[in-house]
């Protein structure tokens, strides 16, 4: 959107919250005079808390593209803590090719590019206000990015993080270290969970709830017992669950109270021949009992009828989330979960 598109998006959203404020509620002349008299004639007379509550209305794209680069009052409107409270880059995805190596994925110069200069001029316009950080689960971040971008929001309190393929054991963990408020994690499931959660552990004492996409193996979830026994809400939605590991979590986390398996599949291996993967069509008695201590424990089993049911068993717990409709992902059944 160009400066003009904006600036007349702007002068009706200012008519309008002059009408709201109800200045025209009255017939009396004095009342039309004095709606007359504070309409704005020139852009840097409009008050600042007039602007901030339009821009709440902007794109963090048109905010830093457009809005902030008009003149100075602009840009201290768009400076202002609340803009910035959230920062959501869910939209914004990486165009890149798979290629046979790791990181497996070759991620095009100008997307690359585009996406540190939205951080920098996110990062100079929040203060280090922001709370709350979402990216997009196909977004190829780099170590660099990561960690520019952990430096300039240290109080954190929920993270939503992209695909690994670029970020490296030290991005992360030096993330995590500087995130000592983080209270909630989203993230893509991880071959050696251990480091991660160990730096959880360790830096961020008010974390509580987290999220796996992806498969969730016996081992992540003994490290998870062992380095996050304390943790309130979990959930390994559209996720290929082993039975033991589910078992595990439901003995291992005395304090879990929300556990959300929405359209997973329980995956055991037959005694007869280990290497024999069986899908679990039905949740059995002992784990609805180990589960009914829980404040809410969140299901679907209907592989027959629900289509993400059939998609997560079709994917093999992997979901590819690139094939099915645009912020699908974004979906929890836990409310403080869903974007």
């Amino acid at each position: 959107m160009v400066i003009r598109d904006l600036c007349r998006v702007i002068r009706f959203h200012c008519d309008q919250i002059w009408e709201c404020q109800e200045i025209r509620s009255g017939t009396s002349r004095k009342m039309e005079e004095e709606y007359e008299s504070r309409r704005v004639r020139r852009w840097e007379e409009l008050d600042t808390d007039i602007l901030v509550r339009i821009f709440q209305k902007f794109s963090v794209f048109e905010l830093t593209s457009g809005l902030a680069h008009v003149c100075r009052g602009w840009r201290a409107a768009c400076c202002d803590p609340i803009l910035w409270k959230t920062l959501d880059l869910s939209h914004m995805r990486s165009s890149f090719i798979k290629i046979p190596l790791e990181p497996y994925v070759y991620v095009e110069r100008r997307s690359d590019e585009a996406l540190t200069r939205i951080l920098k001029l996110s990062m100079n316009l929040s203060g280090g206000n922001t709370r709350t950080l979402i990216f997009h689960f196909n977004l190829f971040l780099s170590d660099d990015q990561l960690t520019y971008t952990a430096e300039r929001c240290p109080g954190l309190r929920r993270v939503v993080l992209p695909a690994w393929n670029r970020i490296k054991k030290t991005g992360i963990c030096k993330a995590i270290r500087i995130w000592k408020d983080l209270e909630s994690l989203t993230m893509p499931s991880i071959a050696n969970p251990p480091y991660l959660l160990t730096e959880i552990a360790k830096n961020c004492k008010n974390f509580k709830e987290l999220k796996i996409m992806g498969p969730f193996e016996i081992f992540f979830a003994n490290t998870l017992i062992t380095c996050l026994p304390n943790l309130k809400t979990l959930s390994l939605r559209c996720s290929a669950i082993k039975r033991e590991a589910l078992m595990k979590i439901l003995d291992g986390l005395p304090d879990l109270e929300v556990l959300n398996i929405s359209h997973s599949h329980l995956v055991e291996y037959s005694g007869w021949q280990p290497q024999q993967k069986v899908i679990v069509r039905e949740l059995d008695k002992t784990i609805m009992e180990k589960a009914s201590r829980l404040k809410r424990f969140l299901t679907c089993m209907e592989h027959k009828t629900c289509v993400m049911c059939q998609r997560t068993e079709n994917d093999e717990g992997i979901v590819r989330w690139y094939k099915y409709e645009e912020g699908e992902w974004k979906v929890d059944e836990v409310s403080s979960l869903h974007l």
